[in-house]
């Protein structure tokens, strides 16, 4: 992904706040106003004494910067909170598009940005937190954080149509996840893998997801939750699969085979033979006990 350049503080401000809810940038604003207004309306006591001149020059500085970021910064966290909120409805309207598309090149129109969106809402409705890094920094190419159960994944993407994501990429995430103690990773394009990236991730916790396994995976969660409210995902308490994603393509979702979420193998109706669900069926992985990914029969 792309590589950001110097910036200021208030762009980096604005860039931190808008990674968050749009409802806290509001707060933050309120916040910050309240109490630099409080700072700004000070009075500064004039002394002559020598030795609390100092002290007089650094309230004096204190009161006029805040007397001017008592209205810059609730202007940027406002400002802030209008762009989440439209990043929000965006990467909606991306997921809505992927998912009433039936085109096998529907990811293909995208930018870079477009793409990475796409993937972090994808993960959301899996129950992820989502941080987005995008890709800058020697930190290894990775574009999101992915956090869940107390636990750390990252998340590299690669949108590249024209040739195949090799080993070197999977590698290269991998050496991160280690020095960064992540709990797992998962490197998606919207194109391929090579054979070599499948059989290195192979065995380690380490996903790999291509397009048309992304594809599968959006148009299953809308499916399942059309309102996209993460807390009622029923694959929020889901494990991170370690197993690659084989080379093949992956079977695509259909109203009567849909596609495990966990490592997009098919699925086959099965029964509950204990617990309290015991006599219902559900949709199971076909690689159980391997895979114990699941889904409700609807």
């Amino acid at each position: 992904m792309a590589r950001r350049g110097k910036s200021s503080p208030a762009e980096d401000l604005f860039e931190i706040v808008a990674m968050l809810p749009w409802w806290v940038g509001v707060l933050l604003a309120a916040v910050s106003y309240v109490i630099l207004h409080g700072i700004a309306g000070q009075q500064v006591a004039v002394t002559g004494t020598p030795g609390q001149v100092g002290a007089v020059v650094a309230a004096t500085l204190w009161k006029t910067l805040a007397s001017f970021g008592q209205y810059l910064l609730p202007i940027i966290c406002l400002a802030a909170a209008v762009g989440s909120a439209l990043s929000r409805r965006k990467r909606q309207a991306l997921v809505k598009d992927v998912a009433s598309s039936n085109a096998a090149n529907a990811l293909d129109g995208m930018t870079w940005r477009e793409f990475e969106m796409l993937v972090g809402e994808a993960f959301r409705l899996q129950g992820f937190q989502i941080v987005e890094t995008g890709g800058s920094g020697a930190d290894g190419g990775v574009d999101l954080m992915l956090r869940k159960n107390r636990e750390t994944f990252l998340v590299q993407c690669k949108q590249w149509k024209a040739y195949k994501v090799g080993v070197t990429v999977v590698r290269e995430l991998f050496g991160v996840m280690a020095a960064r103690g992540a709990a797992g990773g998962f490197v998606v394009t919207s194109g391929r893998f090579t054979r070599e990236a499948n059989e290195f991730a192979s065995g380690r916790n380490l996903k790999l997801i291509d397009g048309p396994a992304l594809m599968g995976l959006i148009k299953q969660a809308q499916a399942a939750w059309p309102s996209a409210t993460p807390k009622a995902a029923p694959l929020a308490a889901a494990t991170v699969p370690k197993a690659a994603v084989p080379e093949k393509a992956p079977v695509m979702p259909s109203r009567a085979d849909p596609i495990c979420p966990s490592c997009a193998s098919a699925m086959v109706r099965r029964t509950a033979k204990k617990g309290a669900n015991a006599g219902s069926q559900f949709w199971g992985c076909t690689k159980y006990p391997v895979c114990r990914g699941t889904l409700p029969l609807a």
